[in-house]
């Protein structure tokens, strides 16, 4: 940044390059939020996927369990599972479609587990209800439940589930690496935004206390010295800017000011010299005035001196008018 740029360039460059920086990892921060949002979301679809598939496999037990109780039982209390699980399949099932979307693999291994379901319900679970009904067709019922074809097709929804499940759990996988990953880049995008945007304050501090502080503060000891009384020194001017130029000015003035008292200096020496003259003359003045002083104290005792002659001899002229008036 360089000097000769004024000093609200180079604050509104330090404002705005911090600025930028914040705006940079707010955005970065933004990003690997909305990535790791959308990881967690679809995370949390394939643990709802993964329950489903257990609810799935819940309620096909639920009715072998309540088909078998009712069988051995012969209440119809015993049926109570059945029902139930019937009611929960048809859930989980909406609930998987839902969750599988437009997965073709996925959607073909649903289909199949739930026509193995159907097949379970209606070849086994309703026909063996139906013959149980009739006493004596219960040995019968008994003998469809027990049969090879339901275990066949509880092992074709079960295989079809685990295979959704072995894929999901490779999805699973991937998305925890995503999430594990997108954490990890937030938290480097907000640490290291952090620690740019540290960096950058420190460069600028750094810069304007060499390109503002420090000049002002060689400004202040000139000012200081110039207070003092000392005309003698200059500031050392930059390459520009505000305190370039002010160093300039406080020289030129600095510069004036000493002219001023050098002349003031001069003029201080003429006022002496003409006060030396004008004592010189006032002391002839006054030893001029002692002598006319000295004269006229003189012609004063002079007078003195003829006021007492002259009235010696008007005492003298009057003893002699006295002595021809007595001749």
């Amino acid at each position: 940044m360089p000097q000769s740029l004024g000093l609200n360039r180079i604050l509104g460059g330090a404002i705005g390059i911090i600025a930028l920086v914040s705006v940079l990892s707010s955005g970065a921060v933004l990003v690997t939020g909305d990535q790791l949002r959308d990881a967690t979301d679809a995370r949390s679809r394939s643990n709802q996927l993964v329950r489903a598939l257990d609810s799935f496999r819940a309620a096909m037990l639920n009715q072998e369990t309540g088909l078998r109780g009712y069988l051995i039982t012969g209440r119809d209390g015993s049926l109570e599972p059945y029902r139930a699980g019937r009611r929960t399949l048809d859930e989980a099932i909406d609930r998987l479609k839902g969750l599988v979307g437009q997965d073709a693999e996925r959607t073909r291994l649903l289909a199949a587990a739930v026509v193995a379901a159907r097949s379970w319900q209606t070849e086994v679970g309703e026909a063996a209800l139906r013959m149980a009904a009739d006493p004596a067709k219960r040995a019968e019922a008994v003998r469809i439940e027990a049969d090879g074809q339901g275990k066949q097709l509880f092992d074709t929804f079960r295989e079809k589930l685990s295979a959704i499940e072995g894929l999901e759990e490779v999805v699973r996988t991937a998305l925890a690496e995503r999430v594990a990953r997108g954490e990890r880049n937030e938290s480097i995008a907000l640490w290291g935004g952090t620690l740019i945007t540290l960096l950058i304050c420190l460069g600028i501090g750094i810069a304007i206390n060499r390109l503002i502080v420090q000049p002002l503060v060689r400004v202040m000891a000139f000012v200081g010295r110039v207070g003092e009384g000392d005309l003698s020194s200059q500031l050392a001017v930059g390459a520009g800017g505000e305190v370039g130029r002010l160093a300039a000015t406080l020289n030129t003035m600095v510069a004036g000011l000493s002219d001023l008292a050098r002349t003031n200096r001069a003029a201080t020496a003429d006022l002496n010299a003409a006060a030396a003259e004008i004592r010189a003359s006032a002391q002839e003045q006054a030893a001029s005035v002692e002598q006319q002083f000295a004269a006229v104290q003189e012609t004063a005792a002079t007078v003195d001196e003829i006021t007492h002659s002259g009235a010696q001899i008007s005492k003298r002229a009057t003893e002699v008018i006295a002595t021809a008036q007595a001749t």
